[in-house]
């Protein structure tokens, strides 16, 4: 119970603030849009930058951390995509953006803030390197599926070409991508530039609890029950099941297995409604996953705390 008062209750609480806040219209839609936009677009990319612009990329890309954390999130995909298909009856479309809610967890807003509440900052190294790679595996993973089934008899080159086209124009791989040649050429910001930086990453985190609450007063969990459920057991039970199985079986460090575990843990993100409205598939499903999964997890959070070294 300490760790729920002390770790996830003051996260969630931001994220209810947002959602309260924007409810009762103290402030308005295009408000937290424009929050929203500077978190995702300006904050994060610079917080992740940031992040990995400093790793030992040597010491902390563990194919054993990375296949422990990606194993669960591919098999979530694939199994709400082919469970959609198979025992829903859902469109090939739809079945994509179902399967991306069960491989697309909430490794940032959610998943930084978990981990640093309760192990602290140093203990970030590993979910960093989780989330370097999260959002150029999983975009890739669903656009490429999603072109496929939308485009099928077009030439691979043009599905490719749509693909890493609607990839490397979101700014989180930019910042992602920025943060490794950073690292690797040894030129980081300096003075003042290196203290505005600060600056805008330490509001990343908060700034973005706050918006997301204002984001999910927007969704309603209406119907597709089953479709909901599907993809909630594959987020926040069977992934972080298979993170803490294959993270056991390799032996990973304490400190790796909690960042892939908990990161595992975490609801779908708001990028699984992104994705589906972008496609205009299942955005009902999308919306309401976020929403329940995003309540459900506190529960399922704190008994992985219990359950972590």
């Amino acid at each position: 119970m300490q760790a729920m008062l002390d770790v996830i209750a003051p996260v969630f609480l931001v994220l209810g603030f947002g959602y309260l806040a924007t409810w009762r219209r103290v402030i308005g839609p295009d408000a937290i849009d424009g929050l929203m936009a500077f978190t995702q677009k300006i904050a994060i990319p610079c917080l992740l930058f940031k992040g990995i612009s400093t790793l030992d990329l040597g010491q902390n890309y563990d194919w054993r951390l990375l296949v422990s954390f990606y194993s669960g999130a591919v098999i979530g995909f694939f199994g709400g995509m082919l469970g959609a298909r198979m025992l829903l009856g859902r469109s090939w479309e739809d079945s994509v953006a179902i399967g991306f809610g069960g491989l697309f967890s909430n490794a940032l807003l959610l998943g930084l803030p978990i981990t640093e509440r309760a192990y602290g900052p140093d203990a970030l190294e590993a979910n960093y390197t989780i989330i370097s790679i999260h959002a150029p595996i999983c975009y890739g993973l669903g656009i490429t599926a999603m072109e496929i089934v939308r485009n099928r008899g077009q030439r691979h080159r043009a599905m490719l070409g749509k693909a890493l086209r609607a990839m490397f124009s979101n700014a989180l791989v930019i910042g992602i991508a920025l943060g490794f040649a950073a690292n690797l050429t040894g030129v980081t910001p300096a003075g003042p530039v290196a203290d505005a930086l600060n600056l805008i990453t330490r509001a990343a985190l908060p700034a973005a609890l706050f918006g997301l609450g204002g984001v999910l007063v927007r969704y309603r969990p209406e119907g597709d029950a089953k479709a909901i459920a599907l993809v909630l057991g594959l987020s926040i039970v069977v992934h972080p099941a298979i993170a803490y199985g294959l993270g056991r079986a390799f032996d990973l460090s304490t400190e790796q297995l909690r960042s892939a575990v908990l990161t595992a843990a975490m609801a779908p993100g708001v990028n699984t409604y992104i994705f589906a409205n972008m496609y205009g598939a299942a955005r009902r499903v999308a919306a309401s996953v976020v929403l329940i999964g995003t309540a459900l997890s506190i529960f399922t959070i704190w008994g992985w705390l219990q359950v972590l070294p």
